[in-house]
């Protein structure tokens, strides 16, 4: 008789991860108190198509940070959009998600967690561009 010895549960977290920030660690974070944390790290591919840009850091790039976070166990190839068949095909046992949410996930696997406030990758690209601006008028 095979018995199943996984004590932790499995739980993803999807996303493209293009410029990791303090708002990322705490979802890791959180979503750790679940069980063992694999990322479903977002395709170069799937970022230029949904978000319309090159990742800063290209995908094994992003992954080797993502692997160095403590709260991170494993980090998965995935598409934009998670699927229930996704998740069983790694053995993912809940998949958290913050409330921007658009994958068509069932309500027993899905923890959805709110947004840090005032901060976001968008947010970091403006700041950015600014500090470039002010840098290029010295």
């Amino acid at each position: 008789m095979t018995q199943d010895v996984r004590t932790k549960k499995r739980i993803m977290v999807d996303m493209s991860a293009t410029l990791i920030h303090h708002g990322h660690i705490r979802l890791l974070e959180k979503a750790s108190r679940h069980g063992s944390v694999i990322i479903g790290l977002t395709t170069d591919d799937e970022i230029r198509r949904h978000k319309g840009y090159t990742p800063e850091l290209d995908f094994n790039s992003r992954r080797e940070v993502l692997l160095a976070i403590r709260h991170v166990d494993e980090v998965i190839e995935t598409p934009w959009l998670i699927t229930e068949a996704l998740l069983d095909q790694h053995g993912i046992d809940i998949l958290v998600h913050g409330h921007d949410n658009q994958n068509s996930i069932s309500e027993d696997r899905l923890i959805i967690l709110p947004r840090t406030k005032g901060i976001s990758s968008t947010e970091l690209r403006e700041r950015s561009v600014k500090s470039l601006d002010e840098i290029s008028q010295r």
